[in-house]
Protein backbone atom coordinates (compact mmCIF):
# COMPACT_ATOMS: atom_id res chain seq x y z
CA UNK A 1 0.00 0.00 0.00
CA UNK A 2 1.13 3.61 -0.96
CA UNK A 3 -0.08 5.65 2.57
CA UNK A 4 1.17 8.83 1.14
CA UNK A 5 -1.30 8.44 -1.69
CA UNK A 6 -4.25 6.53 0.39
CA UNK A 7 -3.87 9.14 2.90
CA UNK A 8 -4.46 11.67 0.12
CA UNK A 9 -7.33 9.42 -1.66
CA UNK A 10 -9.08 10.03 2.43
CA UNK A 11 -8.57 13.79 2.42
CA UNK A 12 -10.45 14.04 -0.92
CA UNK A 13 -13.28 11.81 -0.15
CA UNK A 14 -13.65 13.53 2.77
CA UNK A 15 -13.50 17.27 1.28
CA UNK A 16 -15.60 15.97 -1.87
CA UNK A 17 -18.09 14.19 0.60
CA UNK A 18 -18.43 11.42 -1.91
CA UNK A 19 -16.07 8.08 -3.45
CA UNK A 20 -17.49 9.18 -6.76
CA UNK A 21 -16.69 12.84 -6.72
CA UNK A 22 -13.12 12.31 -5.35
CA UNK A 23 -12.75 9.75 -8.33
CA UNK A 24 -13.19 12.16 -10.79
CA UNK A 25 -11.38 14.99 -8.63
CA UNK A 26 -8.46 12.86 -8.43
CA UNK A 27 -8.97 11.28 -12.13
CA UNK A 28 -9.29 8.01 -11.35
CA UNK A 29 -11.66 4.91 -11.26
CA UNK A 30 -14.39 4.88 -8.32
CA UNK A 31 -12.87 1.67 -7.33
CA UNK A 32 -9.22 2.72 -7.16
CA UNK A 33 -10.60 5.19 -4.28
CA UNK A 34 -12.73 2.95 -2.80
CA UNK A 35 -10.07 0.38 -2.23
CA UNK A 36 -7.33 2.89 -1.16
CA UNK A 37 -9.74 3.88 1.84
CA UNK A 38 -9.98 0.22 2.28
CA UNK A 39 -6.53 -0.42 2.42
CA UNK A 40 -5.77 2.82 4.57
CA UNK A 41 -8.27 1.64 7.27
CA UNK A 42 -6.90 -2.29 7.12
CA UNK A 43 -3.52 -0.99 7.76
CA UNK A 44 -4.54 1.28 10.33
CA UNK A 45 -7.03 -1.07 11.92
CA UNK A 46 -9.75 1.57 12.17
CA UNK A 47 -13.05 2.39 10.73
CA UNK A 48 -12.06 5.97 9.23
CA UNK A 49 -15.56 6.65 7.61
CA UNK A 50 -19.40 5.17 7.99
CA UNK A 51 -20.66 4.39 4.97
CA UNK A 52 -24.57 3.82 3.33
CA UNK A 53 -26.55 3.59 0.93
CA UNK A 54 -27.31 7.73 0.72
CA UNK A 55 -24.06 9.28 2.13
CA UNK A 56 -20.34 9.07 4.15
CA UNK A 57 -19.79 10.52 7.60
CA UNK A 58 -16.56 10.37 9.41
CA UNK A 59 -16.09 8.30 12.19
CA UNK A 60 -14.66 10.07 15.31
CA UNK A 61 -11.29 8.80 14.99
CA UNK A 62 -11.89 9.47 11.07
CA UNK A 63 -12.42 12.85 12.21
CA UNK A 64 -9.14 13.10 14.03
CA UNK A 65 -7.00 11.27 11.56
CA UNK A 66 -8.15 13.72 8.69
CA UNK A 67 -6.82 16.79 11.10
CA UNK A 68 -3.22 14.77 11.24
CA UNK A 69 -3.14 13.83 7.91
CA UNK A 70 -4.39 17.55 6.62
CA UNK A 71 -0.91 18.78 9.04
CA UNK A 72 1.00 15.84 7.55
CA UNK A 73 -0.08 16.43 3.95
CA UNK A 74 0.66 20.09 3.75
CA UNK A 75 3.96 19.94 5.65
CA UNK A 76 5.27 17.52 2.98
CA UNK A 77 3.85 20.39 0.16
CA UNK A 78 5.63 23.42 1.82
CA UNK A 79 8.80 21.10 1.95
CA UNK A 80 8.09 20.42 -1.86
CA UNK A 81 7.47 23.68 -2.42
CA UNK A 82 10.82 24.85 -0.55
CA UNK A 83 12.88 22.69 -2.68
CA UNK A 84 11.60 23.42 -6.12
CA UNK A 85 11.51 27.03 -5.55
CA UNK A 86 15.26 26.83 -5.42
CA UNK A 87 14.47 25.59 -8.95
CA UNK A 88 15.18 28.07 -11.96
CA UNK A 89 12.30 26.74 -13.85
CA UNK A 90 9.12 26.63 -12.10
CA UNK A 91 6.98 23.33 -12.78
CA UNK A 92 4.28 21.83 -11.19
CA UNK A 93 0.18 21.76 -10.80
CA UNK A 94 -2.04 24.27 -9.98
CA UNK A 95 -5.82 23.59 -9.21
CA UNK A 96 -7.63 27.43 -9.43
CA UNK A 97 -11.01 27.98 -9.31
CA UNK A 98 -13.38 30.86 -10.44
CA UNK A 99 -16.80 31.63 -11.80
CA UNK A 100 -17.66 30.25 -15.17
CA UNK A 101 -17.87 34.22 -17.11
CA UNK A 102 -14.13 35.26 -16.03
CA UNK A 103 -13.18 32.03 -16.99
CA UNK A 104 -14.19 32.10 -20.30
CA UNK A 105 -13.31 36.06 -20.81
CA UNK A 106 -10.40 36.91 -18.93
CA UNK A 107 -8.86 33.81 -17.90
CA UNK A 108 -8.62 31.86 -20.81
CA UNK A 109 -7.31 34.46 -22.91
CA UNK A 110 -4.35 35.15 -20.68
CA UNK A 111 -3.54 31.52 -20.48
CA UNK A 112 -1.17 31.23 -23.24
CA UNK A 113 0.51 34.48 -21.72
CA UNK A 114 0.95 32.07 -18.57
CA UNK A 115 2.13 29.19 -20.33
CA UNK A 116 4.76 30.88 -22.75
CA UNK A 117 6.10 32.33 -19.26
CA UNK A 118 6.01 28.92 -17.31
CA UNK A 119 5.56 26.03 -19.98
CA UNK A 120 6.04 23.32 -17.07
CA UNK A 121 3.32 24.41 -14.96
CA UNK A 122 -0.07 23.07 -15.50
CA UNK A 123 -3.44 24.68 -14.33
CA UNK A 124 -6.74 22.89 -13.47
CA UNK A 125 -9.91 25.02 -13.85
CA UNK A 126 -12.53 24.23 -12.23
CA UNK A 127 -15.62 26.80 -13.16
CA UNK A 128 -18.69 25.26 -13.28
CA UNK A 129 -21.02 27.85 -10.65
CA UNK A 130 -20.01 31.78 -9.34
CA UNK A 131 -18.19 31.58 -6.59
CA UNK A 132 -18.64 34.16 -3.44
CA UNK A 133 -16.12 31.93 -1.04
CA UNK A 134 -13.20 30.00 -0.83
CA UNK A 135 -12.65 26.54 -2.04
CA UNK A 136 -10.29 24.95 0.60
CA UNK A 137 -9.86 22.34 -2.28
CA UNK A 138 -8.35 24.48 -4.77
CA UNK A 139 -4.66 25.93 -4.44
CA UNK A 140 -6.14 29.45 -6.11
CA UNK A 141 -9.81 30.69 -5.34
CA UNK A 142 -10.98 33.69 -7.67
CA UNK A 143 -13.54 35.07 -4.87
CA UNK A 144 -16.15 37.88 -6.29
CA UNK A 145 -17.41 39.76 -3.60
CA UNK A 146 -19.19 43.26 -2.73
CA UNK A 147 -18.31 42.89 0.78
CA UNK A 148 -14.95 43.38 2.26
CA UNK A 149 -13.50 39.70 2.67
CA UNK A 150 -13.17 38.25 6.06
CA UNK A 151 -11.63 34.77 6.94
CA UNK A 152 -8.27 32.61 7.48
CA UNK A 153 -6.96 33.03 4.20
CA UNK A 154 -4.84 35.19 2.02
CA UNK A 155 -6.81 37.28 -0.14
CA UNK A 156 -4.86 39.24 -3.12
CA UNK A 157 -6.83 42.36 -4.65
CA UNK A 158 -7.29 41.37 -8.78
CA UNK A 159 -9.28 44.26 -9.97
CA UNK A 160 -12.69 45.49 -9.29
CA UNK A 161 -15.85 45.23 -11.60
CA UNK A 162 -18.99 47.44 -11.78
CA UNK A 163 -22.14 45.87 -12.33
CA UNK A 164 -23.56 47.88 -15.48
CA UNK A 165 -27.30 47.90 -16.24
CA UNK A 166 -27.65 47.47 -19.99
CA UNK A 167 -29.92 46.41 -22.52
CA UNK A 168 -30.86 45.61 -25.75
CA UNK A 169 -30.86 48.92 -28.11
CA UNK A 170 -33.97 47.42 -29.69
CA UNK A 171 -35.64 46.46 -26.38
CA UNK A 172 -35.10 50.19 -25.26
CA UNK A 173 -36.51 51.63 -28.72
CA UNK A 174 -40.06 49.30 -27.62
CA UNK A 175 -40.20 50.15 -24.35
CA UNK A 176 -38.70 53.47 -23.85
CA UNK A 177 -35.32 54.25 -22.75
CA UNK A 178 -35.95 55.13 -18.16
CA UNK A 179 -34.55 58.91 -17.42
CA UNK A 180 -34.20 58.22 -13.72
CA UNK A 181 -33.74 55.48 -11.82
CA UNK A 182 -37.71 55.35 -10.63
CA UNK A 183 -38.70 54.60 -13.92
CA UNK A 184 -36.99 50.54 -13.59
CA UNK A 185 -39.80 49.70 -11.02
CA UNK A 186 -42.23 49.91 -13.78
CA UNK A 187 -39.71 48.06 -16.74
CA UNK A 188 -38.46 44.62 -17.02
CA UNK A 189 -35.43 43.87 -14.77
CA UNK A 190 -33.20 40.65 -14.74
CA UNK A 191 -32.40 40.13 -11.49
CA UNK A 192 -30.07 37.30 -10.47
CA UNK A 193 -32.19 35.16 -7.93
CA UNK A 194 -35.94 34.82 -6.86
CA UNK A 195 -34.57 36.47 -3.39
CA UNK A 196 -33.58 39.29 -5.57
CA UNK A 197 -36.97 40.13 -6.55
CA UNK A 198 -38.25 41.10 -3.25
CA UNK A 199 -35.55 43.55 -2.41
CA UNK A 200 -34.11 46.61 -3.50
CA UNK A 201 -31.27 48.11 -6.03
CA UNK A 202 -30.24 51.45 -4.90
CA UNK A 203 -28.46 53.62 -7.49
CA UNK A 204 -25.89 56.51 -6.71
CA UNK A 205 -25.98 59.35 -9.12
CA UNK A 206 -23.30 61.27 -10.39
CA UNK A 207 -23.97 63.96 -7.90
CA UNK A 208 -23.72 62.02 -4.95
CA UNK A 209 -28.17 61.12 -4.81
CA UNK A 210 -28.75 57.53 -3.90
CA UNK A 211 -32.43 56.46 -5.18
CA UNK A 212 -33.83 53.04 -3.98
CA UNK A 213 -35.78 50.85 -6.38
CA UNK A 214 -37.49 47.82 -6.37
CA UNK A 215 -37.56 46.27 -9.81
CA UNK A 216 -41.10 44.13 -10.62
CA UNK A 217 -41.44 40.67 -10.85
CA UNK A 218 -38.66 39.47 -13.21
CA UNK A 219 -39.35 36.91 -16.48
CA UNK A 220 -35.74 35.11 -15.51
CA UNK A 221 -34.15 34.80 -12.37
CA UNK A 222 -30.14 33.16 -12.70
CA UNK A 223 -26.90 34.04 -11.01
CA UNK A 224 -25.03 32.47 -14.10
CA UNK A 225 -23.79 36.31 -16.39
CA UNK A 226 -23.67 34.65 -19.48
CA UNK A 227 -27.31 33.76 -19.22
CA UNK A 228 -27.87 36.82 -17.93
CA UNK A 229 -26.45 38.92 -20.51
CA UNK A 230 -27.73 36.18 -23.54
CA UNK A 231 -31.31 37.27 -22.47
CA UNK A 232 -30.48 40.98 -22.25
CA UNK A 233 -28.85 40.82 -25.97
CA UNK A 234 -31.99 38.99 -27.11
CA UNK A 235 -34.64 41.59 -25.57
CA UNK A 236 -35.67 39.64 -22.41
CA UNK A 237 -35.43 43.13 -20.30
CA UNK A 238 -32.64 45.32 -19.08
CA UNK A 239 -29.77 43.62 -16.75
CA UNK A 240 -27.01 44.27 -14.70
CA UNK A 241 -24.22 42.96 -16.29
CA UNK A 242 -20.11 42.81 -15.04
CA UNK A 243 -18.11 45.44 -16.87
CA UNK A 244 -16.08 42.88 -18.06
CA UNK A 245 -18.52 40.61 -19.87
CA UNK A 246 -20.35 43.93 -21.18
CA UNK A 247 -17.68 45.66 -22.78
CA UNK A 248 -17.13 44.24 -25.92
CA UNK A 249 -21.64 44.35 -26.43
CA UNK A 250 -21.18 48.06 -25.20
CA UNK A 251 -18.79 49.01 -27.50
CA UNK A 252 -20.03 46.99 -30.67
CA UNK A 253 -23.62 48.68 -29.88
CA UNK A 254 -25.27 45.40 -29.57
CA UNK A 255 -25.81 46.62 -25.57
CA UNK A 256 -26.99 50.29 -24.58
CA UNK A 257 -26.16 51.45 -20.87
CA UNK A 258 -29.61 52.56 -19.31
CA UNK A 259 -29.11 55.28 -17.04
CA UNK A 260 -25.18 56.20 -17.58
CA UNK A 261 -25.02 58.74 -15.08
CA UNK A 262 -25.86 56.05 -12.46
CA UNK A 263 -24.10 53.51 -10.92
CA UNK A 264 -25.02 50.50 -9.20
CA UNK A 265 -22.15 49.01 -7.45
CA UNK A 266 -18.72 47.13 -7.87
CA UNK A 267 -17.62 44.13 -7.59
CA UNK A 268 -13.85 43.11 -6.43
CA UNK A 269 -12.05 40.21 -7.74
CA UNK A 270 -9.99 38.55 -4.95
CA UNK A 271 -7.18 36.32 -5.95
CA UNK A 272 -7.41 33.69 -2.22
CA UNK A 273 -4.81 31.29 -1.01
CA UNK A 274 -6.49 28.68 1.92
CA UNK A 275 -3.09 29.13 3.94
CA UNK A 276 -0.43 31.55 5.39
CA UNK A 277 2.58 29.31 5.02
CA UNK A 278 5.06 28.52 2.14
CA UNK A 279 2.80 28.91 -1.36
CA UNK A 280 4.38 25.98 -3.89
CA UNK A 281 6.76 28.54 -6.51
CA UNK A 282 3.61 26.90 -9.42
CA UNK A 283 0.82 28.84 -7.20
CA UNK A 284 3.35 31.87 -6.57
CA UNK A 285 4.02 31.99 -10.29
CA UNK A 286 0.07 31.87 -11.52
CA UNK A 287 -0.95 34.44 -8.50
CA UNK A 288 1.68 37.00 -9.54
CA UNK A 289 0.82 36.55 -12.88
CA UNK A 290 -2.70 37.24 -12.18
CA UNK A 291 -2.27 40.02 -10.05
CA UNK A 292 0.15 41.75 -12.95
CA UNK A 293 -2.78 40.76 -15.74
CA UNK A 294 -5.60 42.08 -14.23
CA UNK A 295 -3.63 45.35 -12.56
CA UNK A 296 -4.36 44.17 -8.64
CA UNK A 297 -5.33 47.42 -7.41
CA UNK A 298 -8.98 48.85 -6.67
CA UNK A 299 -10.08 49.72 -10.11
CA UNK A 300 -12.11 48.48 -12.91
CA UNK A 301 -9.66 48.11 -16.24
CA UNK A 302 -12.94 47.00 -17.93
CA UNK A 303 -14.62 50.40 -17.70
CA UNK A 304 -11.48 52.26 -18.55
CA UNK A 305 -11.36 49.85 -22.05
CA UNK A 306 -15.04 50.02 -22.55
CA UNK A 307 -15.72 53.52 -21.32
CA UNK A 308 -18.66 52.64 -19.57
CA UNK A 309 -17.53 53.99 -15.93
CA UNK A 310 -18.83 57.12 -14.11
CA UNK A 311 -16.73 58.27 -11.32
CA UNK A 312 -17.71 57.05 -7.93
CA UNK A 313 -19.86 59.56 -6.25
CA UNK A 314 -19.45 60.44 -2.30
CA UNK A 315 -23.60 59.37 -1.01
CA UNK A 316 -25.47 61.92 -0.24
CA UNK A 317 -29.38 61.29 0.38
CA UNK A 318 -31.65 58.46 -0.19
CA UNK A 319 -34.31 58.84 -2.65
CA UNK A 320 -37.17 55.87 -2.87
CA UNK A 321 -38.59 55.35 -5.83
CA UNK A 322 -40.98 52.90 -4.12
CA UNK A 323 -43.52 53.28 -1.41
CA UNK A 324 -42.75 50.74 0.74
CA UNK A 325 -38.86 51.10 2.36
CA UNK A 326 -36.68 48.23 1.84
CA UNK A 327 -33.15 47.50 2.38
CA UNK A 328 -30.19 47.43 -0.45
CA UNK A 329 -30.37 43.84 -1.95
CA UNK A 330 -27.03 42.13 -1.14
CA UNK A 331 -26.49 41.10 -4.46
CA UNK A 332 -23.18 40.90 -4.57
CA UNK A 333 -22.96 37.24 -3.71
CA UNK A 334 -25.49 36.53 -6.53
CA UNK A 335 -23.83 38.53 -8.94
CA UNK A 336 -20.48 36.97 -8.51
CA UNK A 337 -18.52 36.27 -11.51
Amino acid sequence: MDQYKSMRTFMRVADEGSFVNAAKALDVAPAAVTRAVADLESHLGARLITRTTRRLALTDIGHHYLARVRAILAAIDDAAALASSSSTEVRGHVKLRCGPALAVHELAPRLARFHAEHPRVTVDVTATTPVDDIDRTQDLTIVAQREPLDGDFVAHRLAKTEVVVCAAPGFLDRIGRPRDPSALAEHTFLVPSPRAQRQALVFAGSDGERVEVTPRRSPMSTANHELNRAAALNGLGIAGVPSFLAREDLAAGRLERVLPGWRLFDITLWACLPSRKLVPASTRALLEFLKREFGGEDRDPWALDAGVGVPAPAPRRLRLASAVRRPAAPWGAALAA
